[in-house]
């Protein structure tokens, strides 16, 4: 019965109150003379007509100030206060109208007393009692609303748990239906009506209360601590979600609009390093700094933080124009007319346009982050890609010279180390560029410095909005090698660790910045999907949501990445962040190579362009003939 009831309509639940009102407030009335005279016949219910009087007069005033409306699932505090102000009304209009009928001189005033106590313990007690056997013996609720929420467990029973459960009590969305916390002295206890339990219980409780989601309301701990707990529930196949850290929560006010996805962080267990205040100030602070690529993903988080330490301006130099426009707009905001902004379109390649740029804003410190970095389209691009990606750099180090600045920082990469594609073979090209050039500068007080680190969550080229976008569109999820796997480290990490890389050591300093321990690519992909919820379709489980499928290598893809090409590296005063000491050339003997490769870039020489790459990267090796396209017209034409 109590099932047929909470799967009927809002109108038809309503209409069970007022019936159970209509009838209790006349058996209350009479129970008020009752008690008053000791007599359970009331005088041989004498004051009959004053019984049927109540619910004349109550049941408008309730439906007045909204007691039909509360929700019963989600009645506290604030309803039982209504009752109490929908009783003292009524039986102000009760006692009024008893004296206006003559009905006065039969009814004694402990009555009016007497009434009002069990009036508010009865339709206060009811929508109580109501509450207790949906919660226990329904959890859930309503299931016709229930089919529209998701049935959680929030994790952690703690201030921001409790606040996220009064938030969804409101919440048409989620349905909360137990907490989970380790505090044992919390386990056993009820919270706003809903019971707390041990970790221990969430297989159970996702049998009893058929869960889809938890909530993982612990802000405060530490990311080893929360990636242990994501990858215990990844089993589960339940959507995680969880709150911002507390200083992210505006005002430390949790609300159902802090809830969020699971960091891809998370699953790393990284905990990130305090920056060091002074280095990160070294080469910003009351200086005026140009960031190439300035659009980018690791370009404009690089703006944002450099935006942070009080520069005198920032120059956003951009070729692309929607790229610059963005960050543009976003700096220009987040700088409140406090630091000038000056976004500046244009190409690393036109030696004229970064002469007169550098010159007129009287450029301190530059951060080269400008490159093209995808390794299969630069693979099939590669003379675009060398000529950007070496002689960009080549220009932009030489341009720097003539005009006088102080810090030139390069923004490297894990490819670059023993590379098996042009990109990171192009971007090692570079890496000796500086090196060399750091030699031959060191009287004129220049000073260069390369940060090489490898992949960053959430940029344009990494998998995981790849495997987002596939996971959202069913699958399957694509992962080039079983064996495959990736360093990661968090877009602001990175971008934080290389401007502090920046300010340390001598010119022509190669930084490697501590990527933790390397990913199984598959894995990472695997728990994404059992994280929204979903499980993996494979021979052990068929009827599996999301296959992952194995692609093949990409050209030029390597299943191991590596960030030292040697073996001899020293620790900084950072604890995340080395120096690699690497073989260098002279420039009196990498210059006429560079000579020898603007050449054959100028005039397409792409076999020429791999030999020259294949003569100065110590270890390349690339896994392929040249996959060029616009190579194999050239060499069709020539036959």
């Amino acid at each position: 019965m109590f099932k047929s009831i909470l799967n009927s309509s809002r109108q038809s639940k309503k209409a069970i109150f007022v019936a159970f009102d209509l009838v209790a407030l006349p058996i209350c009335c009479w129970l008020s003379f009752a008690l008053r005279y000791g007599d359970w016949t009331a005088h041989n219910f004498a004051h009959w007509p004053a019984y049927l009087l109540a619910p004349v007069i109550a049941i408008p005033i309730f439906i007045r100030l909204g007691l039909y409306r509360a929700v019963i699932r989600y009645i506290g505090y604030q309803a039982q206060w209504t009752v109490i102000k929908a009783v003292t009304l009524a039986l102000l209009f009760w006692s009024l109208a008893t004296y206006l009928l003559a009905l006065e001189q039969y009814t004694p005033r402990s009555v009016f007393f007497i009434f009002w106590l069990v009036s508010v313990l009865v339709i206060g007690g009811s929508r109580m009692a109501a509450r207790w056997i949906i919660l226990h013996d329904f959890p859930g609720g309503d299931h016709k609303a229930q089919d529209q929420s998701d049935r959680v467990v929030i994790y952690g029973a703690g201030s921001a748990g409790r606040q996220l459960a009064t938030a969804l009590a409101g919440s048409s969305e989620f349905v909360a239906l137990a907490f989970v916390d380790d505090d044992k002295t919390l386990q056993g206890m009820d919270i706003n009506g809903v019971r707390v339990y041990a970790p221990a219980d969430i297989a159970a409780l996702v049998e009893r209360f058929d869960i889809d989601s938890v909530l993982l309301a612990i802000p405060s701990i530490s990311r080893m601590k929360r990636k242990a707990i994501v990858d215990s529930l990844s089993r589960f196949n339940l959507r995680v979600l969880t709150l911002p850290s507390l200083s992210a929560i505006a005002g430390g006010k949790v609300t159902i609009n802090d809830i969020r996805e699971v960091d891809i962080a998370d699953l790393l267990g990284r905990e990130e390093v305090l920056p060091d205040k002074a280095l990160l100030d070294a080469c910003i602070l009351d200086q005026t700094v140009l960031v190439t690529g300035a659009g980018g993903s690791i370009g404009s988080e690089l703006c944002r933080q450099i935006l942070k330490q009080n520069p005198r301006c920032v120059v956003l130099f951009e070729q692309s124009e929607f790229a610059l426009y963005s960050i543009d707009r976003e700096l220009s905001k987040l700088a409140g007319g406090k630091v000038e902004v000056i976004p500046v379109l244009g190409s690393v390649l036109d030696s004229a346009h970064l002469t007169k740029v550098m010159t007129q804003y009287s450029v301190d410190t530059v951060y080269h982050a400008a490159a093209y970095k995808h390794v299969p389209l630069v693979e099939s691009n590669m003379i675009t890609g060398v000529r950007n990606n070496l002689l960009g750099t080549w220009n932009a180090a030489e341009t720097a010279i003539k005009c006088g600045v102080k810090n030139f920082v390069l923004i490297s990469t894990d490819k670059a180390v023993r590379p098996t594609n042009v990109m990171g073979a192009s971007k090692r090209f570079a890496e000796l560029v500086l090196q060399a050039l750091s030699k031959r500068e060191q009287a004129n007080g220049i000073r260069f410095a390369m940060v090489r680190f490898g992949n960053v969550l959430g940029s344009s080229g990494s998998v995981i909005p790849l495997f987002r976008q596939q996971i959202a569109e069913g699958g399957p999820v694509t992962v080039t090698d079983p064996e495959i796997t990736r360093y990661f480290m968090t877009i602001p990490e990175a971008s934080s660790l290389v401007i502090q890389a920046g300010s340390m050591g001598c010119s022509g300093d190669v930084f490697v910045l501590d990527m933790g321990k390397p990913v199984k690519i598959k894995n990472l992909a695997r728990q994404m999907i059992n994280l929204t919820g979903l499980s993996v379709k494979d021979e052990s489980q068929p009827d599996g949501d999301i296959e992952i499928i194995y692609t093949g290598l990409r050209d030029g893809e390597k299943l191991y990445e590596e960030l030292l090409i040697g073996d001899n590296v020293q620790k900084t005063d950072h604890p995340m962040i080395m120096r690699a000491e690497e073989v260098m050339l002279e420039w009196s003997e990498l210059k006429p190579i560079i000579d020898r490769m603007e050449i054959a870039l100028d005039s397409f020489d792409y076999t020429e362009v791999r030999r020259l790459l294949l003569k100065t990267v110590s270890g390349y090796s690339p896994q392929h003939d040249i996959r060029d396209p616009m190579h194999y017209q050239a060499s069709t034409v020539v036959l």
